[in-house]
């Protein structure tokens, strides 16, 4: 058996929302440069503003301009801030009420340990080059003791007609991926040019990329097995929608392909071939990219193209889809 293998792996993308008419106008006050909250009907300033009131859950539709200053509720200090925090160096979450709010909101406070407690009064420090997101804010930090920013901040009329109607918020999460030993195995016979697979001692299945256990019979699958290049189509896709980060201009297919001696088919992509004519038993191979190019990775393999054979009979791969 292989060492087990394992990689760092990050999944990412950009979440792309609409805002409504009561954070729209909230992210719209940030950009101006305005804090707004919503006024329930009991006479509360929430801040964030809520689309609607809590007690009566009518739609919030009276905004109110509150701080830039307030007043430090709770706080905690992050020793060893982690990536997409608001700094790379040591800072606090505080949660602050802003004078005229009736209600804190968290947000980043830059200032030294050893000044932070709770009850101070703090001030907003405003991003440059805001584009109306919750980042509008970079933080709060402590407010000067001759700030004349304690007075609750006042516009005129705040209904515009560029207000904010869309977000973007990038999403990211980081892993390590640790492979089982049977995964390490594949994966190294990738990097050598190989497909190994493992079969089932008692139903004798071959699975690729190999499992730990046959889902079947429950037991070990001890066997190992070299599996060739080539294979059947048992289903497939045309993407034809284009979404960011796409690497390949659609349309084009993607398709399970069942390797000739398996009994679980792969997904890959189906090039080298005109996307309306792909279908459900053509015989494909593989297309390897050139050797130095290689890694413990199924990217080895470029994509599948066609053989040019007779397609599979139906029954040889139903059992299958």
């Amino acid at each position: 058996m292989s060492r087990t293998l394992s990689q760092p792996v990050t999944v990412a993308f950009d979440y792309t929302r609409s805002t409504g008419p009561v954070i729209g106008r909230f992210l719209t006050g940030l950009r101006d440069g305005v804090v707004l909250g919503g006024r329930t009907a009991n006479g509360r300033i929430l801040v964030p503003p809520p689309e609607f009131d809590p007690g009566t859950h009518a739609a919030i539709t009276e905004f109110v301009p509150v701080g830039p200053g307030g007043v430090v509720t709770s706080w905690t200090w992050v020793p060893e801030p982690v990536a997409g925090q608001p700094f790379d160096r040591p800072f606090s979450w505080a949660l602050v009420t802003f004078d005229g709010a009736d209600c804190p909101m968290l947000l980043a406070l830059d200032a030294d340990r050893q000044v932070i407690e709770t009850g101070m009064r703090v001030t907003v420090r405003w991003a440059s080059g805001r584009v109306g997101a919750i980042t509008d804010i970079a933080c709060v930090e402590p407010e000067l003791e001759s700030s004349d920013e304690t007075a609750v901040s006042t516009v005129g009329d705040i209904t515009r007609l560029d207000e904010v109607t869309g977000v973007v918020s990038p999403i990211s999460l980081d892993y390590l991926y640790a492979a089982s030993p049977e995964e390490s195995a594949f994966f190294a016979g990738l990097a050598e040019g190989r497909i190994i697979g493992q079969r089932c001692p008692v139903c004798h299945k071959v699975y690729v990329p190999p499992r730990g256990a046959c889902p079947v019979d429950g037991v070990p699958t001890t066997d190992e097995v070299e599996l060739p290049s080539s294979g059947t189509i048992t289903t497939f896709c045309i993407v034809n929608v284009p979404f960011l980060g796409q690497k390949i201009a659609p349309p084009y297919v993607s398709a399970y392909v069942l390797l000739d001696g398996a009994d679980i088919a792969i997904q890959h992509l189906i090039l080298d071939i005109p996307a309306d004519e792909v279908r459900m038993g053509m015989r494909v191979e593989a297309v390897w990219r050139p050797r130095d190019e290689w890694g413990t990775t199924i990217e080895n393999i470029a994509h599948f193209r066609p053989t040019g054979e007779p397609d599979a009979d139906y029954e040889t791969y139903k059992r299958h889809l």
